[in-house]
């Protein structure tokens, strides 16, 4: 099976002036990309995977016929595929407002307010670079949690729901160092949150 970069669900102009046109072709079309095609060369050399998807690979990557490097590895780029490929979705130009969802997050932390305090408060907390995540856990729990560098929740066999990328790279060329003010105008490109 050979992975293939996916098309932005919008134009790379689509999410001004909360995230920069610049920082959507870098990001998407050079590192997305880079992503792929390294975990296209990893499952090139292992015959026992050229045939499973990706989301397979990372839900049993502990359990897979492969060496510990190859492990770290497909963690790593077959990671930052997955999770790239589902941080483009969860942002858009216009709002689709999933209530279902706001009603969830509303009985648990409170308010959206309180939740998205959380979530940012997580964000900022987290050393260097990484993603935070909203997920599903085995129980259909909601929680909200950091990992480090390309980890995905699909390796503790948990179902995302929303994630941020907090490496610099989508960031950096708007925003500097200032984390802050990332997460502050990402919030505005949620798309099923008000």
């Amino acid at each position: 099976m050979k992975f293939e970069l996916p098309p932005l669900p919008y134009p790379h102009d689509a999410l001004e002036p909360h995230l920069d046109t610049a920082t959507m072709h870098v990001h998407h079309d050079k590192h997305h990309q880079a992503y792929v095609d390294r975990t296209n060369s990893i499952v090139s050399e292992l015959p026992a995977l050229k045939e499973t998807g990706l989301g397979e690979i990372l839900t049993n990557i502990n359990s897979l016929p492969i060496d510990d490097r190859a492990k770290i590895m497909l963690r790593n780029h077959g990671g930052g595929h997955a999770n790239h490929s589902f941080f483009w979705q969860v942002m858009g130009p216009t709002k689709n407002v999933d209530q279902e969802l706001v009603n969830e997050i509303t009985t648990q932390w409170g308010s959206l307010e309180k939740f998205k305090e959380d979530f940012s408060t997580q964000s900022l907390g987290h050393f260097g670079s990484g993603w935070t995540w909203l997920v599903r856990d085995q129980q259909q729990a909601l929680k909200i949690y950091t990992l480090p560098n390309q980890d995905s929740p699909l390796t503790l066999g948990h179902e995302p729901v929303l994630c941020l990328d907090l490496w610099e790279h989508a960031y950096y060329l708007k925003y500097k160092n200032v984390r802050t003010d990332y997460i502050g105008a990402w919030w505005n490109v949620v798309k099923f949150l008000p």
